[in-house]
């Protein structure tokens, strides 16, 4: 059995007498992706901001390895092996696509950021920001001011530049939205890629993406876990099945 990298034990967030999350628990191993679906509300970005640190939680914990990370900020646990994307995308529009890069892999290493420095001097980093690049299909596009790129291309940067952080777990918020057949073809080799000696959880509303990708998947409603399996297990889940994925996925079960 792969290594348990991510790990929630039972996850919750109050707001006053609103239970956003309520006692999620779920693992995440080496070399695996887990999708998180539902519906809007359902509760899963607000998953993925406690486990990134981005929101405090209530109450439960959450382990990286072995590692209790669940008092942590989110930089505190970006330097620890946790990166995520957003489901906004967040670049430097008037970089570069090597700058952008290059400026994660120095904030991660705690250099200072030198947006207009000398690139030679900066080594490992520039090494760093090549291979994430290579691994996303941006090599080509190193020089390209990255506001010039397409939604697609800039949501690959975005990965790209958690990719320069050396994360041991990858959180990817919406990686699809807003893409075309195209870029969402690339996007699911991408993502498929980035697994290997990596954990990656992913929330994703493209059913079909995530059944292409998914090793296992957990479903949310209302804050709370429904469901937890293998796609197949998941996908021949009577409530799941009615409630969430349709007709058409219910059929080829």
């Amino acid at each position: 059995m792969s290594e348990i990298l991510l790990k929630a034990a039972g996850l919750e967030k109050r707001y006053g007498g609103l239970r956003a999350v309520s006692g999620v628990s779920l693992e995440v191993a080496r070399d695996e992706i887990h999708a998180v679906i539902g519906p809007n509300g359902a509760g899963k970005s607000s998953l993925i901001n406690l486990l990134s640190g981005d929101v405090s939680v209530s109450a439960g914990a959450v382990m990286l390895r072995d590692r209790d990370v669940t008092a942590l900020p989110p930089n505190a646990r970006a330097m620890a092996g946790i990166g995520r994307s957003y489901q906004k995308t967040t670049i430097f529009a008037e970089a570069t696509v090597f700058e952008n890069v290059r400026l994660a892999a120095q904030a991660h290493g705690g250099q200072p950021l030198r947006m207009l420095g000398p690139v030679a001097r900066d080594g490992n980093v520039n090494t760093r920001a090549a291979a994430a690049l290579a691994e996303v299909g941006l090599s080509h596009r190193s020089d390209t001011v990255a506001r010039l790129m397409s939604h697609g291309e800039q949501r690959q940067l975005e990965i790209a530049m958690v990719v320069a952080t050396e994360p041991k777990v990858i959180l990817l918020d919406e990686p699809l939205a807003g893409m075309g057949h195209a870029e969402a073809s690339r996007m699911i080799a991408i993502i498929r890629r980035l697994k290997l000696g990596r954990a990656i959880l992913l929330v994703e509303h493209d059913m079909d993406a995530v059944f292409a990708l998914a090793d296992r998947l957990t479903v949310m409603a209302d804050g709370q876990v429904i469901a937890s399996g293998t796609p197949g297990e998941v996908r021949c889940h009577p409530a799941v099945r009615a409630a969430y994925l349709g007709d058409e996925h219910g059929a080829a079960a």
